[in-house]
């Protein structure tokens, strides 16, 4: 426990003391035999403090063999081991003195001597200093008296202490009392009055004496000061015995302190110079300092304390010299000399070194000391003066230096040189060791060493010897030592490698060698691959509060392992290990949470391994959204403008683009603030242009590329003066809702624009070119009506502002006309031009201006159907009304009802309203497509037939001429079976439908058709089941496909060809593939040469393609580059571009695998496949003699042939021909309007605004409108059972 606390309490010591560490040592293995060092020990004065609770003397020195310690106190041996109140400590020449209250007992002088048998080393001596409590003396201090204007001085008289000493005057209530050129405390700590004044008379002057180092202040005894005054001068004042008083009282300069007229100074280099000069005399004197030989005083040189102390500090040998200080008053002078003198302590100019010498050499120990005044130089030897231990082979020579001539291994010791004059002691220890050696290898053998390829490493090999040795490497493969540029040996032994490479990698061996001997080590180099980072972390600028990443990835050695770590640090500091949270550190990437301002800065990445590392680096800038600006002021008020001013705040590492200037006003909206204006981000100040009459306050933001900041502080308020209105009111509005009246409205001033109080509007309007006077009115609302005035006659208004303050400017004068009336006359000369069976084109003449009675608004057309001309009956159906904006004579109109008889009438309208309508005209449409079939069911499903029936349409559009029935085999697969078709005649209602497959999917469509086309499709589906059942209704038979996967084709019918346009094409179908789509047709017997174009869509894109011009004469066309499993429209037309017309429109599907059929069948047969070609060309022959005997002008009917054969085959109609099909029940199948083959589209085209021009019609003296269809005055005719209905 007392080793244990010994320890402690001299850890604890040094924590407080400085330690001095001797440096003159040689580098000697303590292995080797060696004279000692001294390697620490106290400072030459230890001052013992009060407060310490011990105090170390310090001596710890190195020596082999093993040391002795002893001390001296005041020249005679002291041993602190035999005092049991001082701490020891084993194997060290350090004791400690406890603060145990009997310090005085151990004051003095100490030394420490270090002794083994080669020599002995001392240390300096150390002065242990116990300080004296200051303490003022306890006296009786007589009050001072003194006549008013004399001079005074109080003694302080300090104790002494420990330097530095502090000197505070001050009452008892611890007010400090003030220095002036009359009162000042001198440096000795004695307060003077150069002249006494009654104030000075108190009785509390204390003097404190401070002594900071041993944290000690004392007081002395309070003084008292008496100021008598003078009568003698009071006296004066009435005019009696002023010379007596002057005399007295004022007189000139002398010196208190110092009272001598010359003086001397001392004192060392680097030490502060004060020179002080404190007179009396009345008035009071004034101080002056000169330096006797110079214009001026030293640049370091200060004068304080009103002049009366010069302070020079850290002087030096310059400020030497002769200095001179006046003190004068209108009465004369006083001066004084001060003679300075700068000298230096002690101070080595060459400092004896320790020597390693070898047996049989010369040595020289030189000690040369320079020091003001000269030192004296003593030399010791082990401790003991040089005399008293002589040598024969030594000398001292005249300037010092020792001389060791032939040294011996005995002439080893430890020299002391030691150098004294009155300002300190210096003193150094020099080893001197005579001895031979061997050469001793101190670094550790068989070290293995990694460097990097590419970079450097050094090889150590420490050697001690005596004499030196000489060192040389070699590598293990060669006998021969190492050389060339890359490779460098130093004097400490060491081996450098520059720009290692991989064959450096190896064994390589250190020889020291001398005349004592010759040793050698070995070390092992590896030579590694080069740490890189490949992925450094990139610079980031990101907004406060996100969560950032920086990556690091790194390549290294492999054979290095778990060796390898990456390390984080930013600006310096490690975060590897850091606690804050918001870090996250893994696997090379370092992770930031909620990004904040203070994590900006440089973020290193270290990539290291224990042979090198590479560094990267990355700065994060975070932004965010500009401060608010500070110190918003207004300055330069100048009644309605102002100067605004500010600081921009922080912009956040984003440049403020922009300032906005907001304002908000206490009378008409107090609290909202509104945008005033925006000034660049560079300014910082703006002139305000303001309304009168407002309280305004101003506030500022600032906007960067983040967004827009928080406003600044509001100004204080700034109240303009009021004026008169700076503008008049803007967007005049003049309307005339009734015939005799002029509303006159306009956008009223905003409150903050009236300027002043009691704003008002002067409304002035007269008759434009009549000379009138002006009308006036003064208004407070912002609206006027004008009554009695004329109808539709041009005015001229202006509108004024006012309020009590003056008028606005002169207002502008617009132009207006006054209340509108009703048109008074109709359109004439109406006409109409149908232009198809939806469309009509309306033609008039235009209403007269002066009969319009306003501005025309345009011109309205009513139309109403009178009556269907499948009825004879006229009623008046719902009025439609058409609007047509502007000055124009003529109009289309659309989706009429085909086949009907229509009236209407045009009117011509304004503002107020229509004007009276024109006489009606009435007109017809013709015939159109059909509507879908009503009430279309399929019943009494057997195993191969079902029964279909239906009701006409409900719109027939025209007279019914028959019906096409299609149907396919649709099973749950892509593929869809054969289109089959049918006609069916006007009257029929129902079909049975025989030789379907049994268990089999089917999908019927059904049309009506009129002498235009065909209609939309109705579409059932229906599966066939196992039995049959028997039925009575007739039933037609129907031949399957010749082919089990034919190529889709659809034709058109004869009934179809019956009502083609002028080009004559007959059987027009399509044949469609995969990828691509045949288009075929025959010409008519009378064809003549034309153009036709092939137009086809993707259904999914909607774009139409037209091909090139092709001569009807050619029978087909080709389609290409089709996608698969696609469906397409395709149209024959007779034009370039794609409209509402065409000869004929199919709606086709490119294929993509085989026929969807549960079940095989005859289709797939080769006899049937014959028998369909057979049948085809019978009825192509049936169709090329039909046409003959038509052109012929004979008529070919099949009515009778009807009656008896109704048998579609009596009729040559193709089974492969008529309409296509829809793919699912939702689509409508699509049609033209020249063809019955199933290619009508549902709806006729009418809804188009596309002027059609003025084509002709031609109507058949029966009434029905064929002439839009055909291109020959010759009507084409073809008879079928059950057309006998009337046309009307």
């Amino acid at each position: 426990m007392r080793l244990l606390r010994k320890i402690l309490l001299l850890l604890g010591t040094c924590l407080h003391m400085s330690c001095k560490y001797q440096s003159n040592a040689l580098d000697i293995p303590l292995e080797v035999e060696q004279l000692p060092t001294i390697t620490e020990h106290s400072p030459a004065s230890l001052i013992a403090f009060p407060f310490e609770e011990s105090f170390p003397m310090k001596c710890e020195a190195t020596g082999n063999p093993g040391l002795e310690f002893r001390w001296t106190k005041n020249g005679q041996d002291f041993d602190p081991y035999q005092d049991l109140r001082l701490i020891t400590l084993d194997d060290s020449g350090t004791f400690i003195i406890p603060n145990n209250g009997n310090l005085t007992e151990f004051q003095g002088n100490y030394r420490c001597f270090a002794t083994n048998k080669l020599g002995t080393a001392m240390s300096e001596e150390i002065e242990f200093v116990v300080p004296n409590v200051p303490k003022f003396p306890k006296e009786i201090i007589d009050p001072i008296e003194v006549m008013e204007g004399q001079s005074v001085i109080l003694e302080c008289n300090p104790p002494k202490g420990i330097p530095p000493l502090e000197i505070y005057w001050m009452t008892i209530r611890l007010q400090h009392i003030e220095q002036d050129e009359r009162v000042s405390v001198g440096l000795n700590g004695n307060l003077y009055f150069s002249n006494a004044i009654k104030t000075d008379s108190r009785r509390d002057y204390c003097c404190f004496a401070a002594f900071p180092r041993i944290r000690t202040i004392v007081q002395k005894t309070a003084m008292s000061v008496v100021v008598k005054s003078n009568k003698l001068l009071k006296d004066s004042d009435s005019g009696s015995g002023r010379g007596y008083a002057n005399s007295l009282l004022e007189r000139k300069p002398s010196l208190l302190t110092p009272t001598a007229k010359e003086s001397h100074t001392y004192l060392m280099k680097g030490e502060d110079l004060q020179l002080e000069c404190i007179a009396e005399g009345f008035p009071t004197p004034k101080v002056e300092w000169v330096k006797i030989g110079f214009h001026e005083l030293p640049e370091r040189a200060e004068v304080e304390s009103h002049g009366k102390l010069l302070t020079v500090e850290m002087v030096n040998e310059e400020d030497e010299g002769k200095y001179m200080c006046r003190a004068k008053n209108p009465h004369g002078e006083v001066v004084h000399y001060f003679h300075v003198t700068v000298e230096e302590p002690p101070e080595f100019e060459i400092e004896p070194q320790s020597q390693l010498v070898t047996i049989g050499a010369d040595v020289v120990i030189k000690c040369v000391v320079k020091g003001n005044p000269q030192p004296s130089v003593a030399w010791r030897v082990n401790g003991q003066p040089l005399n008293d231990v002589p040598t024969s082979n030594r000398k001292v020579l005249k300037d010092g230096t020792i001389s060791i001539h032939n040294a011996k291994p005995e002439n080893s010791a430890v020299y002391q040189c030691e150098a004294t004059n009155r300002h300190g002691t210096i003193l150094v220890n020099a080893n001197i060791m005579i001895m031979n050696i061997q050469p001793l290898i101190l670094t550790e053998n068989n070290l293995q060493y990694m460097a990097v390829e590419g970079k450097g490493v050094v090889m150590h090999c420490k050697v001690f010897s005596s004499p030196a040795s000489s060192i040389t490497w070699s590598k293990a493969d060669s006998a021969n030592a190492v050389e060339g540029e890359r490779f460098s040996v130093h004097k400490n032994g060491s081996l450098e490698i520059h720009n290692i490479m991989k064959e450096d990698m190896g064994e390589y061996s250190c020889f020291a060698q001398n005349t004592e001997g010759k040793v050698a080590i070995a070390a092992t180099l590896e030579v590694k691959d080069p740490t890189r980072i490949v992925d450094p972390p990139r610079d980031l600028r990101v907004l406060a509060g996100t969560t950032i990443q920086f990556s690091c990835q790194a390549e290294f050695d492999p054979s290095i392992g778990d060796d390898f770590e990456i390390l984080w640090e930013k600006d310096g500091m490690a975060l590897n290990g850091s606690e804050n949270a918001r870090y996250i550190l893994n696997d090379g990437v370092l992770e930031i949470i909620n990004v904040s301002f203070g994590d900006q800065g440089f973020y290193v990445c270290v990539a290291r391994t224990p042979v090198d590392q590479d560094v990267a680096v990355a700065q994060l800038s975070v932004v965010d959204v500009p401060d608010p600006p500070e110190d918003v002021i207004l300055s330069e008020h100048n009644g309605r403008s102002v100067k605004l001013q500010w600081i921009p705040g922080d912009d956040h590492n984003s440049s403020i683009t922009e300032f906005v200037i907001e304002f908000e006003e206490s009378q008409h909206e107090p609290g909202s603030w509104r945008e005033m204006m925006r000034v660049p981000g560079n300014h910082h100040s703006a002139l305000l242009k303001l309304h009168s009459h407002v309280d305004y306050r101003f506030r500022v933001y600032a906007i960067n590329e983040v967004g827009r900041g928080r406003p600044s502080q509001a100004t204080e308020r700034y109240k303009t003066p009021a004026s008169a209105p700076d503008k008049n009111p803007e967007n005049i509005k003049i309307e005339g809702h009734l015939p005799h009246e002029m509303d006159i409205n306009w956008e009223p001033l905003s409150p903050i624009e009236h300027n002043g109080p009691g704003l008002e509007y002067k409304v002035s309007y007269r008759r434009q070119g009549t000379g009138e006077d002006w009308t006036e009115h003064m208004v407070k609302r912002h609206s006027f009506l004008v009554k009695n005035t004329p109808t539709f006659v041009l005015y001229e208004i202006k509108i004024q502002t006012k309020n009590h303050v003056g008028w606005g400017p002169d207002p502008k004068i617009i132009t207006a006309y006054s209340g509108e009336d009703f048109p008074s006359a109709a359109p004439e000369d109406v006409a109409v031009d149908v232009m198809n069976n939806t469309m009509m084109k309306v033609r008039w003449e235009h209403v007269h201006k002066d009969k319009l009675n306003g501005h025309l608004g345009g011109y309205r057309i009513s139309y109403w159907r009178l009556r269907s001309l499948l009825d004879s009956k006229k009623t008046h159906g719902d009025k439609h009304t058409l609007t047509f904006s502007g000055e124009r004579n003529h109009a289309v109109v659309t989706g009429l009802r085909p086949f009907s008889e229509f009236s209407l009438i045009v009117m011509a309208f304004n503002s107020r309203g229509n004007g009276p309508g024109s006489h009606p005209v009435s007109f017809k449409t013709p015939e159109g497509v059909p509507g879908q079939v009503a009430a279309f069911s399929v019943t009494n499903i057997q195993k191969h037939k079902v029964t279909l029936t239906w009701s006409p349409p409900v719109d027939a559009n025209g007279v019914i001429i028959g019906f096409i029935l299609q149907y396919q085999l649709i099973n749950d697969t892509e593929e869809l079976g054969s289109l089959m078709t049918l006609n069916i005649s006007a009257d029929s209602n129902k079909l049975h439908l025989q030789d379907l497959e049994a268990l089999s999917k089917y999908k019927f469509y059904l049309r009506c058709c009129t002498r235009v086309g065909c209609g939309p499709a109705v579409s059932e589906e229906r599966t066939t089941v196992p039995e049959a059942t028997s039925t009575d209704v007739a039933s037609f038979n129907i031949r399957k496909s010749g082919s089990r996967f034919p190529p889709r084709k659809t034709t058109v019918s004869p009934v179809a060809n019956a009502t083609l346009s002028s080009i004559a094409l007959l059987n027009i179908s399509t044949t469609v593939s995969h990828n691509f789509a045949n288009i075929s047709w025959i010409p008519g017997t009378e064809q003549t040469e034309s153009e036709l174009y092939v137009a086809f869509m993707n259904n999914r894109e909607g774009n139409w393609k037209i091909s090139d011009a092709l001569n009807s004469s050619k029978t087909f066309h080709i389609i290409e580059g089709l996608e698969p499993a696609t469906e397409y429209t395709v149209r024959l037309m007779t034009k370039s571009w794609v409209d509402n017309s065409s000869i004929f429109e199919d709606v086709i599907r490119t294929s993509a695998k085989g026929l969807a059929s549960i079940h095989g069948g005859i289709s797939n047969q080769g006899w049937f496949i014959g028998l369909m070609c057979a049948i085809a060309l019978l009825t192509l022959i049936v169709l090329i003699a039909c046409f003959v005997n038509r052109n012929k002008g004979g008529k070919y009917s099949v009515k009778e042939k009807e009656d008896l054969h109704p048998d579609l085959e009596s009729q040559g109609i193709n089974d492969d021909t008529f309409c296509e099909y829809s793919d699912n029940d939702e689509k409508p199948l699509k049609s033209s309007q020249h063809s019955l083959n199933g290619d009508l589209k549902g709806k006729d085209s009418g809804d188009s605004m596309v002027d059609y021009g003025d084509e002709d019609t031609h109507f058949h003296e029966d009434g029905s409108f064929i002439g839009e269809y055909s291109g020959r005055k010759e009507r084409v005719s073809m008879e079928i059972k059950g057309n006998n209905q009337s046309t009307a």
